[in-house]
């Protein structure tokens, strides 16, 4: 062998072996200044007793078979239009975020529509769980357990959070059980990820795939600092790319204290419509860059139209904080409650001034002489669901054509029979079209058809904008 190759050979074993980064997988792991390499082994021990399993099973409506819609297939299957079930089971994740009350954190997708939920714990013990509120808005929902020796984790702080930060996902993809893995905060503020009128999400590259939605995202800390949600994925494949998203922590704590302590979220608005803003709209307002909410549009009689705002203002600040865009101004109004004033910084023609805004909830909002309210009272299964008469103007908000009839679901209360309704709990923005398969075209109809059901159970014919179906109100077992 030449003198040369000899040489080559031990150079090349000699910078295998020093090289920490290069070194054999079989060797003993490289150590930094005298000490082990850092591991996230602790953090993970302390926190994965607070993440949880969420197995659900329900029924959901399927678009049933055009033939069937034909009289001739109708005299023969009995099918009469009605609307096909399928039944259904799902996995996700959740957080326990209060031990003592056993509340847990997770996604609405992960619970919606399900008959029946069931979390079981890292220790392996199982229970069937309660759905304290829900909010579509935001895909978060609360869950209850009663269970005893539960561990939470602590909730972190979003704001704080900066691109690069070193992230920790935990969950069940695929149902595998708490499963780890580990990333950074690849983004901030990624908007429009999915169907949500609030959309503000943590960007990470730790892998998150089916089954991790309503899971948590840790920081090294050991706090949690977003519920993750949605992945991004490649043509018909399901699983990871390195893009997942998160629900800001921040932004679920309120969720959260609303849920608890409304069985909702009661939201403020001030009655305007936002319109994106570039720089070509910015220059042509007289801005420098593009920033601020442009209003589009002020509702009548709202708190924008009383406070002066008009058509073409922009909204550069809110309580003195700039507002970056039009999603970052309806996020922060949304976590506003409702009677609160807040101080608008406006843009108009070159000038600048601040206007005192009192929020209104934000709410279907009809006038109350032309839509009266309804509220059964005291003995019936419908007791503690608040309904009014729909009009085209809410069913145009609802997604409906305006010729549709019935009275819409103004609230639920979360304790009430209608909540546990079959095969769907009854929801806010729901449209009750008959009762008991009498029709019913305003909050006068359905209070009499109510009334004569008595304490018997209730079955109505429900339509939202993804279709008709009927749902079982049984009265409470209590």
């Amino acid at each position: 062998m030449k003198r040369s190759t000899i040489f080559a050979a031990a150079f090349c074993a000699a910078f295998l072996l020093t090289d920490p980064l290069i070194a054999s997988a079989h060797m003993t792991p490289p150590f930094i200044t005298g000490q082990p390499v850092p591991t996230l082994a602790p953090i993970v021990k302390r926190v994965a007793p607070a993440v949880v399993n969420i197995s659900t099973s329900g029924h959901v409506t399927i678009q049933q078979n055009p033939f069937f819609n034909d009289p001739f297939f109708q005299q023969f299957f009995g099918m009469q239009g009605m609307p096909m079930q399928q039944q259904f089971q799902a996995l996700g994740s959740g957080v326990i975020v209060d031990a003592r009350h056993g509340y847990i954190l997770t996604n609405n997708h992960v619970i919606a529509h399900a008959d029946k939920i069931t979390v079981t714990l890292y220790d392996k013990r199982s229970f069937p769980a309660k759905v304290v509120g829900r909010d579509p808005e935001t895909d978060l929902a609360v869950l209850q357990i009663k269970a005893n020796d539960l561990t939470q984790i602590p909730l972190g702080n979003s704001a704080a959070l900066q691109v690069g930060d070193f992230v920790i996902a935990i969950g069940n993809p695929f149902g595998l059980s708490h499963t780890v893995t580990a990333g950074i905060v690849s983004a901030k503020g990624r908007a429009q990820v999915q169907d949500g009128k609030y959309s503000d999400f943590i960007q990470t590259d730790a892998a998150i795939n089916p089954g991790n939605s309503g899971g948590a995202l840790i920081n090294v800390k050991g706090q949690v600092i977003g519920i993750n949600t949605a992945i991004m994925t490649r043509g018909q494949s399901e699983g990871n790319i390195g893009i997942g998203f998160a629900i800001p922590i921040d932004l679920a704590k309120f969720v959260l204290n609303q849920i608890v302590a409304h069985g909702k979220v009661e939201r403020g608005e001030i009655g305007v419509s936002l319109g994106p803003m570039d720089n070509t709209v910015a220059k042509a307002f007289g801005l420098p860059e593009k920033e601020g909410g442009l209003v589009e549009k002020v509702n009548p009689g709202s708190p924008a139209e009383k406070a002066g705002i008009r058509r073409g203002d922009i909204i550069l600040k809110l309580n003195g904080v700039p507002v970056k865009d039009r999603n970052d101004l309806v996020l922060r109004l949304s976590q506003v409650a409702p009677g609160t004033t807040v101080q608008l910084q406006i843009y108009r023609n070159g000038e600048t001034r601040t206007v005192p805004v009192t929020l209104v909830p934000s709410t279907i909002t009809v006038n109350s002489q032309s839509a009266p309210s309804s509220t059964v009272g005291k003995g019936s299964p419908m007791e503690g669901v608040d309904v009014q008469t729909l009009t085209p103007d809410i069913a145009g908000q609802l997604g409906l054509p305006s010729t549709t009839f019935g009275v819409v679901v103004k609230s639920v209360d979360p304790n009430s029979p209608a909540a546990d309704a079959r095969p769907f709990p009854l929801q806010r923005g729901d449209v009750i079209q008959e009762v008991n398969h009498h029709k019913v075209v305003n909050s006068a109809d359905y209070e009499q058809q109510v009334q004569a059901a008595g304490d018997k159970p209730v079955l109505l014919f429900v339509r939202t904008n993804q279709g008709g179906f009927y749902v079982v109100v049984s009265p409470s077992s209590d």
